[in-house]
């Protein structure tokens, strides 16, 4: 049996995580089950920065949703803090949420048009009950604009009246209010100009050292999680295939190697030739009974093909592999 979050020194920690879609029988289907997230265990170290890297459809943002509870698992668990949020009730959900946070993918959709900079930024201490009278809501709004760089003249606008890195910082500084310890992150920076990702991305990493976050960090960029996370956890179809215990540690599994090679290197010296996956991506609706991946897999095997690879760890490297690299 796992030992509680608080005693292992993690913030979070799922185990057996399991999310399940039932689609809608068709006139010529059947009811469908998708998986999109498949038995995840995930420790999230207090105070550091943990990245979930895969393909898009991997299951990555359904995995954010569900260590917030803003989505219910099919099965498994989430501790945070050592409390099981299965067993919380909504008033102690609502006030737990004070000390975890999501910041959204896409800053143009995650602020309501109808609401100014000011009236974003204190609509969680209102859904929290914190009162505060007029001086004291002017002077929280200006701190936490100061903290994401925004000028405090911008508090009177609108989202369609601000620029694309503007309303990503202030979806930053609305997940500020309330002091969390823990923020989620759903790839911050997709929607975003190059220039403009690498400034949130700095913002992000002062925020961190500065307040002393914890950051669960979702990407499908791993050249970017390798530079800003301590240890990165890679997702295909659902499950976790492997955890990288440094940003730096050789790839084990094919599939983390075919992601690592598949990044653009600015450097013309360092730059690599590319080997494209062969086969086809299996129907998540319809995996196969082994290995997910083992169809665009050069390392593959019968075993590949009909059991499936446990998540087993080695010197603090975790892989589900039969045949991992050297």
């Amino acid at each position: 049996m796992a030992e509680p979050a608080r005693a292992t020194g993690n913030l979070v920690q799922t185990r057996g995580l399991t999310r399940v879609f039932k689609s809608r029988a068709s006139l010529f289907g059947s009811k469908r089950e998708l998986a999109a997230v498949s038995d995840v265990d995930l420790d999230v170290p207090r105070g550091r920065v943990t990245g979930v890297v895969g393909e898009s459809g991997c299951g990555k943002s359904t995995l954010a949703r569900l260590v917030l509870r803003l989505l219910d698992a099919s099965s498994g668990s989430v501790h945070f803090d050592g409390i099981d949020l299965a067993t919380v009730s909504a008033p102690a959900l609502r006030k737990l949420r004070r000390r975890m946070q999501m910041v959204f993918q896409d800053p143009y959709s995650s602020i309501d048009p109808r609401y100014s900079v000011r009236a974003a930024l204190l609509e969680p201490m209102q859904v929290q009950g914190v009162a505060l009278d007029a001086a004291g809501q002017d002077a929280r709004v200006t701190s936490l604009m100061a903290m994401v760089g925004l000028n405090p003249a911008l508090a009177a606008s609108y989202p369609h009246q601000i620029s694309g890195g503007q309303k990503q910082r202030v979806g930053i500084a609305r997940a500020l209010a309330m002091q969390p310890e823990f923020l989620v992150l759903d790839e911050p920076t997709a929607s975003l100009d190059v220039s403009i990702q690498a400034q949130i991305v700095a913002l992000l990493e002062k925020l961190q050292q500065d307040l002393g976050l914890t950051y669960l960090f979702i990407s499908h960029d791993l050249g970017l999680v390798r530079y800003f996370c301590n240890r990165i956890v890679v997702m295909y179809l659902g499950r976790v295939v492997e955890i990288l215990p440094e940003p730096q540690a050789a790839p084990r599994h094919p599939y983390t190697r075919a992601l690592m090679d598949s990044t653009f290197e600015p450097d013309p010296k360092r730059r690599r030739v590319v080997t494209l996956l062969h086969g086809e991506i299996p129907d998540a609706f319809n995996l196969p009974p082994g290995c997910a991946y083992a169809a665009r897999c050069p390392q593959a095997s019968a075993r590949c093909r009909t059991e499936r690879p446990a998540l087993l760890q080695d010197h603090g490297h975790s892989l589900a592999c039969h045949h991992p690299l050297t």
